[in-house]
Protein backbone atom coordinates (compact mmCIF):
# COMPACT_ATOMS: atom_id res chain seq x y z
CA UNK A 1 0.00 0.00 0.00
CA UNK A 2 0.96 3.41 -0.68
CA UNK A 3 2.77 5.20 2.25
CA UNK A 4 0.94 8.34 2.44
CA UNK A 5 -2.22 6.35 2.14
CA UNK A 6 -1.30 3.92 5.16
CA UNK A 7 -0.45 7.55 6.80
CA UNK A 8 -3.99 8.58 6.01
CA UNK A 9 -5.09 5.55 7.55
CA UNK A 10 -3.10 5.35 10.73
CA UNK A 11 -4.71 9.62 11.49
CA UNK A 12 -8.34 8.26 10.95
CA UNK A 13 -8.03 5.32 13.26
CA UNK A 14 -6.24 6.98 16.22
CA UNK A 15 -7.51 10.56 15.70
CA UNK A 16 -9.46 11.64 19.23
CA UNK A 17 -12.65 11.82 16.54
CA UNK A 18 -12.77 8.20 15.92
CA UNK A 19 -15.83 6.10 17.68
CA UNK A 20 -13.77 4.37 20.56
CA UNK A 21 -14.79 6.69 23.85
CA UNK A 22 -10.66 7.39 24.40
CA UNK A 23 -11.87 10.78 25.76
CA UNK A 24 -13.74 9.03 28.89
CA UNK A 25 -10.90 7.48 30.46
CA UNK A 26 -7.68 9.06 32.35
CA UNK A 27 -6.06 5.43 33.10
CA UNK A 28 -5.85 6.62 36.55
CA UNK A 29 -4.17 9.90 36.28
CA UNK A 30 -8.05 11.40 37.25
CA UNK A 31 -7.07 10.46 40.81
CA UNK A 32 -3.12 11.06 40.48
CA UNK A 33 -4.30 14.88 40.10
CA UNK A 34 -6.60 14.61 43.24
CA UNK A 35 -3.49 13.03 45.38
CA UNK A 36 -1.22 15.87 43.80
CA UNK A 37 0.62 13.10 42.61
CA UNK A 38 0.31 15.51 39.11
CA UNK A 39 0.28 18.77 39.58
CA UNK A 40 1.81 21.33 36.97
CA UNK A 41 3.17 20.88 33.61
CA UNK A 42 6.39 18.87 34.75
CA UNK A 43 4.79 16.61 36.67
CA UNK A 44 2.57 16.09 34.10
CA UNK A 45 5.15 15.11 31.28
CA UNK A 46 7.01 13.18 34.05
CA UNK A 47 3.92 10.81 34.49
CA UNK A 48 3.12 10.17 30.78
CA UNK A 49 6.50 9.75 30.02
CA UNK A 50 6.79 6.70 32.45
CA UNK A 51 3.65 5.56 31.11
CA UNK A 52 5.35 5.58 27.63
CA UNK A 53 9.04 4.23 28.46
CA UNK A 54 8.01 1.94 31.46
CA UNK A 55 4.28 1.35 32.30
CA UNK A 56 0.94 0.30 30.00
CA UNK A 57 2.21 2.20 26.98
CA UNK A 58 5.31 -0.11 26.88
CA UNK A 59 3.68 -3.02 27.63
CA UNK A 60 0.97 -2.36 24.70
CA UNK A 61 3.69 -1.72 22.33
CA UNK A 62 5.02 -5.24 22.59
CA UNK A 63 1.48 -6.61 22.53
CA UNK A 64 0.78 -4.80 19.56
CA UNK A 65 3.72 -6.31 17.44
CA UNK A 66 2.60 -9.67 18.67
CA UNK A 67 -0.50 -9.42 17.29
CA UNK A 68 0.35 -7.84 14.29
CA UNK A 69 2.82 -10.97 13.86
CA UNK A 70 0.25 -13.31 14.67
CA UNK A 71 -2.51 -11.94 11.99
CA UNK A 72 0.32 -11.28 9.50
CA UNK A 73 1.12 -15.12 9.98
CA UNK A 74 -2.62 -15.75 10.12
CA UNK A 75 -1.95 -17.87 13.22
CA UNK A 76 -5.50 -17.32 15.18
CA UNK A 77 -4.15 -19.28 18.08
CA UNK A 78 -1.29 -17.36 18.67
CA UNK A 79 -3.65 -14.24 18.18
CA UNK A 80 -6.12 -15.38 20.89
CA UNK A 81 -3.39 -16.22 23.24
CA UNK A 82 -1.94 -12.33 22.92
CA UNK A 83 -5.39 -10.89 23.26
CA UNK A 84 -5.71 -13.21 26.58
CA UNK A 85 -2.81 -12.09 27.91
CA UNK A 86 -3.61 -8.36 27.67
CA UNK A 87 -6.42 -8.29 29.06
CA UNK A 88 -4.62 -10.43 31.77
CA UNK A 89 -1.94 -7.92 32.39
CA UNK A 90 -4.69 -5.18 32.81
CA UNK A 91 -3.41 -4.03 36.94
CA UNK A 92 -7.63 -3.18 37.62
CA UNK A 93 -10.95 -3.77 36.75
CA UNK A 94 -11.08 -0.06 35.10
CA UNK A 95 -8.20 -0.63 33.08
CA UNK A 96 -9.58 -4.06 31.83
CA UNK A 97 -12.58 -2.22 30.61
CA UNK A 98 -10.50 0.74 29.33
CA UNK A 99 -8.99 -1.42 26.80
CA UNK A 100 -11.87 -4.14 26.23
CA UNK A 101 -13.76 -1.85 25.62
CA UNK A 102 -11.82 0.66 23.32
CA UNK A 103 -10.55 -2.56 21.47
CA UNK A 104 -13.91 -3.73 20.76
CA UNK A 105 -15.33 0.17 19.54
CA UNK A 106 -12.23 0.10 17.44
CA UNK A 107 -12.68 -3.75 15.71
CA UNK A 108 -16.63 -3.14 15.10
CA UNK A 109 -15.69 0.54 13.52
CA UNK A 110 -13.01 -0.23 11.60
CA UNK A 111 -14.72 -3.66 10.28
CA UNK A 112 -17.42 -1.27 9.12
CA UNK A 113 -15.37 0.56 6.61
CA UNK A 114 -11.67 -1.45 5.60
CA UNK A 115 -13.18 -5.18 5.71
CA UNK A 116 -9.60 -6.18 5.32
CA UNK A 117 -8.97 -5.11 8.92
CA UNK A 118 -11.73 -7.01 10.29
CA UNK A 119 -10.59 -9.34 13.23
CA UNK A 120 -13.19 -12.17 14.63
CA UNK A 121 -12.36 -11.93 18.05
CA UNK A 122 -14.97 -9.95 20.51
CA UNK A 123 -14.15 -7.97 23.24
CA UNK A 124 -10.78 -7.88 21.78
CA UNK A 125 -8.02 -5.16 23.59
CA UNK A 126 -7.33 -2.06 22.21
CA UNK A 127 -3.55 -2.34 21.10
CA UNK A 128 -4.63 -6.39 19.67
CA UNK A 129 -7.06 -4.83 17.38
CA UNK A 130 -5.26 -2.39 16.49
CA UNK A 131 -2.13 -4.64 15.39
CA UNK A 132 -4.60 -6.64 13.81
CA UNK A 133 -6.18 -3.93 11.60
CA UNK A 134 -2.88 -2.53 10.86
CA UNK A 135 -1.01 -6.42 9.07
CA UNK A 136 -4.80 -6.35 7.50
CA UNK A 137 -4.49 -3.61 5.89
CA UNK A 138 -0.91 -4.02 4.92
CA UNK A 139 0.78 -1.00 7.42
CA UNK A 140 4.21 -1.20 8.40
CA UNK A 141 4.46 -2.33 11.85
CA UNK A 142 6.82 0.64 12.95
CA UNK A 143 4.34 3.71 11.76
CA UNK A 144 1.56 1.46 13.42
CA UNK A 145 3.26 1.22 16.94
CA UNK A 146 4.54 5.08 16.60
CA UNK A 147 0.84 6.09 15.63
CA UNK A 148 -0.51 4.07 18.84
CA UNK A 149 1.39 5.81 21.38
CA UNK A 150 1.55 9.15 20.40
CA UNK A 151 -2.60 8.61 20.68
CA UNK A 152 -2.09 7.01 23.69
CA UNK A 153 -0.04 10.15 25.41
CA UNK A 154 -2.05 12.53 23.36
CA UNK A 155 -5.46 11.34 25.33
CA UNK A 156 -3.79 10.97 28.53
CA UNK A 157 -2.09 14.76 27.96
CA UNK A 158 -5.41 16.35 26.74
CA UNK A 159 -6.95 14.55 30.25
CA UNK A 160 -4.39 16.28 32.22
CA UNK A 161 -5.61 19.47 30.56
CA UNK A 162 -8.77 19.50 31.55
CA UNK A 163 -7.94 18.07 35.35
CA UNK A 164 -5.33 20.29 36.66
CA UNK A 165 -6.12 22.43 34.91
CA UNK A 166 -3.63 23.53 32.40
CA UNK A 167 -3.35 25.88 29.40
CA UNK A 168 -3.51 24.48 25.25
CA UNK A 169 0.35 26.16 25.28
CA UNK A 170 1.80 23.78 28.03
CA UNK A 171 -0.15 20.53 26.81
CA UNK A 172 1.89 21.30 23.33
CA UNK A 173 4.76 21.38 25.00
CA UNK A 174 4.53 18.08 26.81
CA UNK A 175 3.58 16.25 23.37
CA UNK A 176 6.79 18.05 21.95
CA UNK A 177 9.12 16.85 25.16
CA UNK A 178 7.24 13.25 24.25
CA UNK A 179 8.43 13.00 20.61
CA UNK A 180 11.75 11.20 21.13
CA UNK A 181 10.21 8.58 23.46
CA UNK A 182 7.32 7.74 21.54
CA UNK A 183 9.84 7.36 18.73
CA UNK A 184 12.44 5.38 20.47
CA UNK A 185 10.15 3.07 21.88
CA UNK A 186 8.04 2.62 18.60
CA UNK A 187 11.73 1.65 17.01
CA UNK A 188 12.56 -0.82 20.16
CA UNK A 189 9.19 -2.36 19.84
CA UNK A 190 8.87 -3.35 16.51
CA UNK A 191 11.67 -6.05 16.98
CA UNK A 192 10.39 -7.24 20.63
CA UNK A 193 9.20 -10.23 21.76
CA UNK A 194 6.61 -11.39 24.75
CA UNK A 195 9.96 -12.00 26.78
CA UNK A 196 10.46 -8.11 26.61
CA UNK A 197 7.07 -7.26 28.44
CA UNK A 198 7.67 -5.81 31.90
CA UNK A 199 7.84 -2.46 33.25
CA UNK A 200 7.79 -0.26 36.40
CA UNK A 201 4.51 2.14 36.94
CA UNK A 202 3.88 1.21 40.44
CA UNK A 203 2.15 4.44 41.13
CA UNK A 204 0.38 4.25 37.59
CA UNK A 205 -1.37 1.06 38.59
CA UNK A 206 -2.30 1.93 41.68
CA UNK A 207 -4.09 5.19 40.75
CA UNK A 208 -6.05 2.75 38.31
CA UNK A 209 -7.13 0.97 41.53
CA UNK A 210 -7.93 3.97 43.55
CA UNK A 211 -9.95 5.68 40.74
CA UNK A 212 -12.68 2.95 41.54
CA UNK A 213 -13.78 4.61 44.44
CA UNK A 214 -12.63 8.12 43.63
CA UNK A 215 -16.02 9.74 45.17
CA UNK A 216 -15.87 12.60 42.26
CA UNK A 217 -15.24 11.58 38.58
CA UNK A 218 -14.92 12.84 35.14
CA UNK A 219 -13.72 9.78 33.67
CA UNK A 220 -14.24 6.19 33.42
CA UNK A 221 -10.94 5.43 34.62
Amino acid sequence: MDDQQDLLRLLTWLSPSFPVGAFSYSHGLEWAVEAEDIRDRASLLAWVEDIVTSGAGRNDLVLMAEAWQAAKAQDAARLSAVADLAVALSPSAERALETEAQGEAFRQAVGTAWPAAACDLPNIPYPIAVGVAAAGCDIALTPALTAYLHALAANLVSAGLRLIPLGQSDGVRVLAALEAPILAQADWAAHSTLDDLGGFSMIADIASMRHETQYTRLFRS
